[in-house]
């Protein structure tokens, strides 16, 4: 097989793959479409968390009683390792 032959089947494979990747982009944006569901009136005006807008939908309490140590218990510190270890 020449250069030229190789070049063109390479072409071909990456349009395949540039249609396959429309297709899944297309059908994504379908399904997240469906998933979204109707609007409710007056919706489509609304303000968008993305805008800034802040919205609460349930209200965590959090009580004022120490933490279960045993939550913790084999638990690693992000980049210092396991508690009660020590670096090397």
């Amino acid at each position: 097989m020449s250069l030229h032959d190789e070049l063109t089947a390479v072409q071909h494979c990456l349009d395949d793959l540039a249609r396959t990747v429309g297709r899944l982009e297309r059908s994504l944006a379908q399904l997240r479409t469906a998933e979204a569901g109707p609007q409710p009136p007056g919706a489509a005006g609304g303000t968008d968390p993305a805008d800034g807008a802040v919205t609460v939908t349930d209200v965590i309490t959090i009580t004022e009683a120490p933490y279960d140590a045993t939550l913790w218990t084999d638990s690693d510190d992000e980049g210092l390792g396991v508690r009660g270890r020590h670096a090397p």
